[in-house]
Protein backbone atom coordinates (compact mmCIF):
# COMPACT_ATOMS: atom_id res chain seq x y z
CA UNK A 1 0.00 0.00 0.00
CA UNK A 2 1.44 3.36 -1.02
CA UNK A 3 2.04 5.81 1.83
CA UNK A 4 1.22 9.49 1.42
CA UNK A 5 2.11 12.30 3.82
CA UNK A 6 -0.33 15.21 3.68
CA UNK A 7 0.95 18.42 5.25
CA UNK A 8 -2.08 20.39 6.45
CA UNK A 9 -5.22 19.34 8.29
CA UNK A 10 -7.58 21.88 6.78
CA UNK A 11 -10.25 21.42 4.13
CA UNK A 12 -7.99 20.20 1.31
CA UNK A 13 -5.87 17.96 3.52
CA UNK A 14 -8.64 16.17 5.41
CA UNK A 15 -10.76 15.72 2.29
CA UNK A 16 -7.77 14.28 0.46
CA UNK A 17 -7.01 11.87 3.32
CA UNK A 18 -10.49 10.35 3.06
CA UNK A 19 -10.46 10.24 -0.73
CA UNK A 20 -7.00 8.65 -0.90
CA UNK A 21 -7.98 5.94 1.58
CA UNK A 22 -10.90 5.06 -0.67
CA UNK A 23 -8.39 4.61 -3.50
CA UNK A 24 -6.31 2.17 -1.44
CA UNK A 25 -3.58 4.52 -0.20
CA UNK A 26 -2.33 4.88 3.38
CA UNK A 27 -2.51 8.61 4.23
CA UNK A 28 -0.86 10.39 7.16
CA UNK A 29 -1.86 13.99 7.95
CA UNK A 30 0.48 16.29 9.87
CA UNK A 31 -1.01 19.53 11.19
CA UNK A 32 0.70 22.30 13.14
CA UNK A 33 -2.38 23.00 15.28
CA UNK A 34 -3.11 20.69 18.24
CA UNK A 35 -6.43 19.65 16.65
CA UNK A 36 -8.89 20.72 13.95
CA UNK A 37 -8.62 24.50 13.77
CA UNK A 38 -11.40 26.61 15.23
CA UNK A 39 -12.49 30.03 14.06
CA UNK A 40 -12.47 31.47 10.59
CA UNK A 41 -15.08 32.90 8.29
CA UNK A 42 -18.05 31.36 6.56
CA UNK A 43 -17.04 29.53 3.38
CA UNK A 44 -18.98 28.45 0.31
CA UNK A 45 -19.34 25.07 -1.36
CA UNK A 46 -20.56 25.74 -4.87
CA UNK A 47 -21.33 23.95 -8.10
CA UNK A 48 -19.25 20.85 -8.78
CA UNK A 49 -17.75 21.01 -5.27
CA UNK A 50 -21.19 20.02 -3.96
CA UNK A 51 -20.87 16.87 -6.07
CA UNK A 52 -17.60 16.11 -4.27
CA UNK A 53 -19.38 16.43 -0.93
CA UNK A 54 -22.12 14.16 -2.26
CA UNK A 55 -19.64 11.50 -3.33
CA UNK A 56 -18.10 11.63 0.13
CA UNK A 57 -21.53 10.98 1.63
CA UNK A 58 -21.55 14.25 3.57
CA UNK A 59 -24.36 16.23 1.96
CA UNK A 60 -26.82 15.92 4.86
CA UNK A 61 -24.19 16.79 7.46
CA UNK A 62 -23.03 19.84 5.51
CA UNK A 63 -26.53 21.16 4.85
CA UNK A 64 -27.48 20.68 8.51
CA UNK A 65 -24.92 23.28 9.63
CA UNK A 66 -25.31 25.79 6.79
CA UNK A 67 -25.79 29.46 7.60
CA UNK A 68 -29.34 30.75 7.24
CA UNK A 69 -29.23 34.44 6.45
CA UNK A 70 -32.35 36.45 5.64
CA UNK A 71 -30.42 39.21 3.90
CA UNK A 72 -27.98 42.06 4.43
CA UNK A 73 -27.64 45.80 4.92
CA UNK A 74 -24.91 48.01 3.47
CA UNK A 75 -24.03 51.05 5.60
CA UNK A 76 -22.13 54.25 4.98
CA UNK A 77 -19.29 55.38 7.22
CA UNK A 78 -21.69 56.73 9.85
CA UNK A 79 -23.81 53.58 9.99
CA UNK A 80 -26.74 54.80 7.89
CA UNK A 81 -28.23 52.14 5.63
CA UNK A 82 -27.69 52.86 1.94
CA UNK A 83 -28.76 49.50 0.54
CA UNK A 84 -30.43 46.29 1.67
CA UNK A 85 -31.19 42.96 0.04
CA UNK A 86 -33.28 39.95 0.96
CA UNK A 87 -32.20 38.14 -2.19
CA UNK A 88 -28.41 37.87 -1.77
CA UNK A 89 -25.51 38.55 0.58
CA UNK A 90 -21.92 39.44 -0.18
CA UNK A 91 -20.64 36.35 1.63
CA UNK A 92 -22.79 33.67 0.00
CA UNK A 93 -24.38 35.10 -3.12
CA UNK A 94 -28.03 34.41 -3.92
CA UNK A 95 -30.00 33.08 -0.95
CA UNK A 96 -32.16 30.86 -3.17
CA UNK A 97 -29.13 29.06 -4.58
CA UNK A 98 -28.42 25.36 -4.04
CA UNK A 99 -24.90 26.36 -3.00
CA UNK A 100 -24.06 25.98 0.69
CA UNK A 101 -22.45 28.48 3.04
CA UNK A 102 -21.15 27.20 6.39
CA UNK A 103 -18.47 28.02 8.90
CA UNK A 104 -15.01 26.85 7.95
CA UNK A 105 -14.54 25.23 11.35
CA UNK A 106 -17.73 23.20 10.89
CA UNK A 107 -16.62 21.88 7.51
CA UNK A 108 -13.17 20.99 8.82
CA UNK A 109 -14.75 19.17 11.78
CA UNK A 110 -17.04 17.15 9.47
CA UNK A 111 -14.16 16.19 7.19
CA UNK A 112 -11.85 15.34 10.10
CA UNK A 113 -14.49 13.12 11.68
CA UNK A 114 -14.93 11.25 8.38
CA UNK A 115 -11.17 10.75 7.97
CA UNK A 116 -10.39 10.01 11.64
CA UNK A 117 -10.45 6.21 11.25
CA UNK A 118 -9.05 6.23 7.73
CA UNK A 119 -5.81 8.16 8.19
CA UNK A 120 -3.10 8.67 10.75
CA UNK A 121 -3.18 12.19 12.20
CA UNK A 122 -0.12 13.84 13.74
CA UNK A 123 -1.28 16.97 15.58
CA UNK A 124 0.94 19.79 16.81
CA UNK A 125 3.78 19.08 14.41
CA UNK A 126 5.10 20.22 11.04
CA UNK A 127 7.40 19.20 8.22
CA UNK A 128 10.92 20.67 8.41
CA UNK A 129 12.75 18.87 5.63
CA UNK A 130 12.25 16.78 2.48
CA UNK A 131 14.87 14.60 0.81
CA UNK A 132 13.88 12.45 -2.14
CA UNK A 133 15.60 9.37 -3.55
CA UNK A 134 14.56 6.26 -5.46
CA UNK A 135 12.96 4.79 -2.34
CA UNK A 136 10.65 7.71 -1.52
CA UNK A 137 10.70 11.01 0.34
CA UNK A 138 12.57 11.15 3.63
CA UNK A 139 10.74 13.63 5.84
CA UNK A 140 11.89 15.33 9.02
CA UNK A 141 9.50 16.93 11.52
CA UNK A 142 9.69 19.48 14.29
CA UNK A 143 8.93 16.82 16.92
CA UNK A 144 8.24 13.38 15.43
CA UNK A 145 10.97 11.01 14.30
CA UNK A 146 11.97 11.11 10.62
CA UNK A 147 9.96 8.87 8.30
CA UNK A 148 9.89 7.88 4.65
CA UNK A 149 6.77 8.16 2.46
CA UNK A 150 6.08 7.25 -1.13
CA UNK A 151 4.53 10.67 -1.83
CA UNK A 152 4.19 14.03 -0.06
CA UNK A 153 1.28 16.43 -0.57
CA UNK A 154 1.35 20.09 0.41
CA UNK A 155 -2.16 21.02 1.54
CA UNK A 156 -0.83 23.59 3.99
CA UNK A 157 -2.26 26.83 2.70
CA UNK A 158 -1.07 30.13 1.33
CA UNK A 159 2.25 29.98 3.21
CA UNK A 160 2.87 26.29 2.50
CA UNK A 161 5.93 24.66 4.06
CA UNK A 162 5.94 21.87 1.48
CA UNK A 163 5.87 24.41 -1.36
CA UNK A 164 8.82 26.25 0.14
CA UNK A 165 10.83 23.05 0.66
CA UNK A 166 10.03 21.48 -2.72
CA UNK A 167 9.69 24.53 -4.99
CA UNK A 168 11.51 27.43 -3.34
CA UNK A 169 10.65 30.69 -1.51
CA UNK A 170 7.01 31.79 -1.57
CA UNK A 171 7.94 35.19 -3.00
CA UNK A 172 8.27 33.47 -6.38
CA UNK A 173 4.64 32.38 -6.35
CA UNK A 174 2.55 34.83 -4.32
CA UNK A 175 0.76 37.53 -6.29
CA UNK A 176 -0.49 40.21 -3.92
CA UNK A 177 -3.86 41.78 -4.65
CA UNK A 178 -3.36 45.02 -2.72
CA UNK A 179 -5.75 44.12 0.09
CA UNK A 180 -5.49 42.79 3.65
CA UNK A 181 -8.04 40.91 5.73
CA UNK A 182 -8.55 40.22 9.43
CA UNK A 183 -11.13 37.75 10.78
CA UNK A 184 -12.26 37.04 14.33
CA UNK A 185 -15.24 35.99 16.43
CA UNK A 186 -17.13 37.90 19.12
CA UNK A 187 -20.29 37.77 21.18
CA UNK A 188 -23.34 39.06 19.33
CA UNK A 189 -23.39 42.42 21.09
CA UNK A 190 -25.15 43.94 18.04
CA UNK A 191 -28.17 41.67 18.39
CA UNK A 192 -28.11 40.66 14.73
CA UNK A 193 -30.62 37.94 13.81
CA UNK A 194 -29.72 36.03 10.64
CA UNK A 195 -28.77 39.33 9.05
CA UNK A 196 -25.47 40.59 7.68
CA UNK A 197 -24.14 44.13 7.95
CA UNK A 198 -21.45 45.57 5.67
CA UNK A 199 -19.83 48.96 6.09
CA UNK A 200 -17.28 50.70 3.90
CA UNK A 201 -15.73 54.13 3.90
CA UNK A 202 -12.86 54.88 1.55
CA UNK A 203 -10.45 51.97 1.22
CA UNK A 204 -11.45 50.22 4.47
CA UNK A 205 -14.55 48.39 5.62
CA UNK A 206 -15.95 45.32 7.30
CA UNK A 207 -18.64 42.68 7.21
CA UNK A 208 -20.44 41.23 10.24
CA UNK A 209 -22.81 38.29 10.46
CA UNK A 210 -24.24 36.18 13.30
CA UNK A 211 -23.56 32.45 13.72
CA UNK A 212 -24.33 29.69 16.22
CA UNK A 213 -28.01 30.49 16.50
CA UNK A 214 -27.27 34.23 16.55
CA UNK A 215 -25.22 33.88 19.74
CA UNK A 216 -21.89 34.84 18.12
CA UNK A 217 -20.57 37.15 15.43
CA UNK A 218 -17.96 36.65 12.76
CA UNK A 219 -16.23 39.89 11.82
CA UNK A 220 -14.16 40.43 8.69
CA UNK A 221 -12.10 43.62 8.41
CA UNK A 222 -10.60 44.55 5.05
CA UNK A 223 -8.43 47.40 3.84
CA UNK A 224 -6.31 48.35 0.85
CA UNK A 225 -2.55 48.23 1.36
CA UNK A 226 0.56 47.15 -0.48
CA UNK A 227 2.41 46.48 2.78
CA UNK A 228 3.56 42.92 3.52
CA UNK A 229 1.62 41.01 6.15
CA UNK A 230 2.75 41.08 9.77
CA UNK A 231 3.30 37.68 11.38
CA UNK A 232 3.45 38.77 15.03
CA UNK A 233 -0.13 38.61 16.40
CA UNK A 234 0.14 41.66 18.68
CA UNK A 235 1.67 43.76 15.93
CA UNK A 236 -0.99 42.55 13.49
CA UNK A 237 -3.81 43.52 15.89
CA UNK A 238 -2.28 46.97 16.29
CA UNK A 239 -2.07 47.42 12.53
CA UNK A 240 -5.70 46.36 12.05
CA UNK A 241 -6.86 48.78 14.76
CA UNK A 242 -4.90 51.58 13.10
CA UNK A 243 -6.41 50.90 9.66
CA UNK A 244 -9.97 50.66 11.03
CA UNK A 245 -9.79 53.62 13.43
CA UNK A 246 -11.25 56.12 10.95
CA UNK A 247 -14.47 54.11 10.55
CA UNK A 248 -17.37 55.14 12.76
CA UNK A 249 -20.67 53.50 13.82
CA UNK A 250 -19.84 50.43 16.00
CA UNK A 251 -16.16 50.39 15.11
CA UNK A 252 -14.88 51.18 18.66
CA UNK A 253 -16.73 48.19 20.13
CA UNK A 254 -15.59 45.98 17.29
CA UNK A 255 -11.98 46.98 17.94
CA UNK A 256 -12.41 46.13 21.62
CA UNK A 257 -13.64 42.68 20.57
CA UNK A 258 -10.69 42.38 18.19
CA UNK A 259 -8.19 42.67 21.02
CA UNK A 260 -10.02 40.04 23.10
CA UNK A 261 -10.59 37.50 20.31
CA UNK A 262 -8.69 34.21 20.75
CA UNK A 263 -9.31 33.21 17.11
CA UNK A 264 -7.85 36.34 15.48
CA UNK A 265 -6.40 35.81 12.00
CA UNK A 266 -4.88 38.37 9.63
CA UNK A 267 -3.08 38.13 6.30
CA UNK A 268 -2.70 39.78 2.94
CA UNK A 269 -4.98 38.93 0.06
CA UNK A 270 -2.89 37.01 -2.46
CA UNK A 271 -3.11 34.37 -5.13
CA UNK A 272 -0.67 31.53 -5.74
CA UNK A 273 0.33 31.14 -9.37
CA UNK A 274 2.74 28.41 -10.40
CA UNK A 275 3.89 26.86 -13.67
CA UNK A 276 3.65 23.39 -12.10
CA UNK A 277 2.19 21.88 -8.97
CA UNK A 278 4.45 18.86 -8.66
CA UNK A 279 8.16 18.30 -8.20
CA UNK A 280 9.35 14.72 -8.08
CA UNK A 281 7.25 12.91 -5.48
CA UNK A 282 5.79 16.13 -4.02
CA UNK A 283 2.54 17.74 -5.19
CA UNK A 284 0.36 20.64 -4.07
CA UNK A 285 -3.41 20.86 -3.59
CA UNK A 286 -5.74 23.71 -2.56
CA UNK A 287 -4.38 27.08 -1.47
CA UNK A 288 -0.81 25.78 -1.38
CA UNK A 289 -0.81 25.38 -5.16
CA UNK A 290 -3.51 27.70 -6.46
CA UNK A 291 -4.95 29.98 -3.79
CA UNK A 292 -7.62 32.17 -5.36
CA UNK A 293 -7.95 34.39 -2.24
CA UNK A 294 -11.12 35.05 -0.23
CA UNK A 295 -12.01 37.70 -2.83
CA UNK A 296 -12.93 34.87 -5.22
CA UNK A 297 -15.30 33.10 -2.83
CA UNK A 298 -14.08 29.85 -4.38
CA UNK A 299 -11.14 28.72 -2.25
CA UNK A 300 -13.11 25.96 -0.54
CA UNK A 301 -14.54 24.66 -3.80
CA UNK A 302 -11.07 24.60 -5.38
CA UNK A 303 -9.74 22.67 -2.38
CA UNK A 304 -12.49 20.04 -2.53
CA UNK A 305 -12.38 19.59 -6.30
CA UNK A 306 -8.58 19.52 -6.32
CA UNK A 307 -8.50 16.85 -3.61
CA UNK A 308 -11.00 14.74 -5.55
CA UNK A 309 -9.12 14.99 -8.85
CA UNK A 310 -5.72 14.28 -7.27
CA UNK A 311 -7.02 11.19 -5.45
CA UNK A 312 -8.86 10.06 -8.58
CA UNK A 313 -5.78 10.29 -10.80
CA UNK A 314 -3.52 8.61 -8.24
CA UNK A 315 -6.04 5.78 -7.98
CA UNK A 316 -6.23 5.42 -11.78
CA UNK A 317 -2.44 5.40 -12.06
CA UNK A 318 -2.09 2.74 -9.38
CA UNK A 319 -4.74 0.54 -11.01
CA UNK A 320 -3.02 0.85 -14.40
CA UNK A 321 0.45 0.19 -13.00
CA UNK A 322 1.57 3.72 -13.84
CA UNK A 323 3.79 5.91 -11.73
CA UNK A 324 2.87 9.02 -9.77
CA UNK A 325 4.20 11.32 -12.49
CA UNK A 326 1.43 10.31 -14.88
CA UNK A 327 -1.15 10.95 -12.16
CA UNK A 328 0.29 14.36 -11.33
CA UNK A 329 0.32 15.38 -15.00
CA UNK A 330 -3.31 14.41 -15.54
CA UNK A 331 -4.35 16.14 -12.29
CA UNK A 332 -2.80 19.38 -13.49
CA UNK A 333 -4.21 19.04 -17.00
CA UNK A 334 -7.74 18.65 -15.65
CA UNK A 335 -7.52 21.19 -12.86
CA UNK A 336 -5.73 24.16 -14.43
CA UNK A 337 -8.60 25.56 -16.56
CA UNK A 338 -10.91 25.37 -13.54
CA UNK A 339 -8.37 27.21 -11.38
CA UNK A 340 -7.88 29.94 -13.97
CA UNK A 341 -11.60 30.73 -14.19
CA UNK A 342 -12.02 30.79 -10.43
CA UNK A 343 -8.94 32.90 -9.73
CA UNK A 344 -10.27 35.43 -12.25
CA UNK A 345 -13.33 36.01 -10.03
CA UNK A 346 -11.13 37.80 -7.49
CA UNK A 347 -10.07 40.52 -9.90
CA UNK A 348 -13.13 40.86 -12.14
CA UNK A 349 -14.72 43.64 -10.07
CA UNK A 350 -12.17 45.35 -7.78
CA UNK A 351 -13.83 46.40 -4.56
CA UNK A 352 -16.90 44.21 -5.11
CA UNK A 353 -18.08 40.70 -5.94
CA UNK A 354 -17.84 39.10 -9.38
CA UNK A 355 -20.98 38.94 -11.47
CA UNK A 356 -23.48 36.12 -10.92
CA UNK A 357 -22.87 34.99 -14.49
CA UNK A 358 -19.13 34.66 -13.93
CA UNK A 359 -19.57 32.78 -10.66
CA UNK A 360 -22.10 30.42 -12.24
CA UNK A 361 -19.74 29.66 -15.11
CA UNK A 362 -16.66 29.22 -12.95
CA UNK A 363 -18.19 27.00 -10.26
CA UNK A 364 -19.35 24.41 -12.81
CA UNK A 365 -16.44 24.59 -15.27
CA UNK A 366 -15.13 21.06 -14.69
CA UNK A 367 -16.30 17.44 -14.66
CA UNK A 368 -15.38 15.03 -11.88
CA UNK A 369 -15.43 12.18 -14.40
CA UNK A 370 -13.05 11.78 -17.31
Amino acid sequence: MHTVLISGGGIAGTALAHLLRRQGFAPTVVELAPGPRRGGQAVDIRGVALDVIGRMGLTEQVRAVRTRMRGMSVLDGDGAEVHRSTEATFSSGRLDSEDVELLREDLVAILAERAADEAEFIWGDAVTGLREDEHGVHVTFQHAQPRTFDLVVGADGLHSRVRRLAFGPEEQYLNHLGMHVAIFGADNFLGLEDWQVWQRDGDAGYGIYPVRGNSELRVTFGWASEEPAVRDADEARARVAERMAALRWETPRLLEALHRAPDFYADEMAQVRMDRWSAGRAVLVGDAGYCASPLSGQGTSLALVGAHLLADELGRAAAAGEGHRAAFERYEERMRPFVALNQALATENPGGPASEESVEKAKNAISLDR
